[in-house]
């Protein structure tokens, strides 16, 4: 029988077409797992670094005021754990509601569901498996902390549907992507300041920043399968609109770094964190779609420079 998404040919071993050659799930995972895994993008995992990396800024920065204990050792545990999960089941999420799109795009036809490597039914299965391990994980954290991650499924759900209705779907993966900075504050700290939604709408323009130029990727076959983003908004202008996003994300940052105590080597990192980004926006060509791609994947060392001095800001 042929799968009703099955509209292009896999490549003989499945593989995923924007996946690299030596990712770790079609090079070393049983040949069984590799469609789930597939599906949770665990053979990209750019993604689980940009859910992560806000995670880890808001524990880091929280150590400015109120220092390193044991604890923290479980939460950069757990929000790792929790951020390949909660990226896995909202990845299976995004390619169950988005299967008959992805079928027209291609560079998403490789997709599990499309390829029919998994069917729907099993698609859904699979992201309620991964979202109920990872709640196992958020339930050892603070209440405040609990109610946060409860109140992101609402975001999780309505991201895949935000590109049917508006030109700014970006808005609605920032909002789901960085919630992690407040909710790590929380777990830390057990409240949320002026801070942690500093550090959090820094992120959303970050967000914002990348995943134009990942959308460019996707451009003409979004267009053509009526689906909206702010590539196709932006379209000429994004380097524009790239250069006001950087713009937001170094000042909010620089706000969050400052009210959370931190000193000169954290809004050193900022300073790392924009021109990573304003390096991006200058070297950026719309119309190579590889070059959209080794981009925004650079993003993790971008959000690594604030990291690391967060971390050693934090420490002396």
């Amino acid at each position: 029988m042929v799968n009703q998404f099955d509209t292009r040919r896999p490549a003989p071993d499945g593989r995923v077409s924007d996946a690299t050659e030596a990712n770790w799930v079609d090079a070393f995972c049983p040949v069984w797992s590799r469609p789930w895994l597939r599906l949770s993008r665990a053979d990209r995992p750019i993604g689980t670094w940009l859910l992560l990396i806000p995670c880890l800024w808001a524990i880091a920065m929280a150590a400015n005021w109120y220092g390193w204990a044991w604890l923290d050792i479980w939460l950069v545990v757990g929000s790792t754990l929790g951020a390949f999960l909660m990226r896995g089941a909202g990845c299976t999420w995004n390619d169950f509601t988005d299967k008959e799109i992805d079928a027209q795009v291609e560079r998403t036809r490789s997709r599990p569901i499309p390829a029919g490597q998994v069917s729907p039914a099993g698609a859904l299965g699979w992201g309620i498996i991964q979202a109920c391990i990872a709640a196992l994980i958020l339930f050892t954290f603070n209440w405040t902390a609990i109610a946060l991650g409860i109140l992101s499924l609402a975001l999780v759900a309505v991201y895949p549907f935000a590109k049917r209705f508006t030109w700014w779907p970006q808005v609605f993966l920032g909002l789901a992507f960085n919630w992690g900075a407040i909710l790590l504050w929380a777990a830390k700290t057990g409240t949320v300041g002026l801070a942690p939604i500093s550090l959090y709408l820094a992120g959303i323009a970050w967000t914002l920043h990348y995943d134009t130029i990942y959308a460019h990727q996707d451009r003409e076959d979004d267009a053509l399968a009526g689906v909206k983003s702010t590539a196709l908004l932006f379209d000429e202008d994004t380097h524009k609109m790239l250069w006001m996003f950087t713009g937001i994300t170094g000042t909010f940052a620089a706000s969050a770094v400052l009210m959370a105590g931190g000193g000169w080597l954290s809004l050193l990192g900022v300073a790392g964190l924009v021109i990573h980004m304003a390096w991006q926006t200058l070297a950026l060509d719309i119309e190579d779609p590889d070059q959209c791609l080794m981009l925004f994947r650079s993003n993790r060392t971008a959000g690594l420079i604030l990291l690391a001095a967060l971390v050693v800001d934090s420490l002396i």
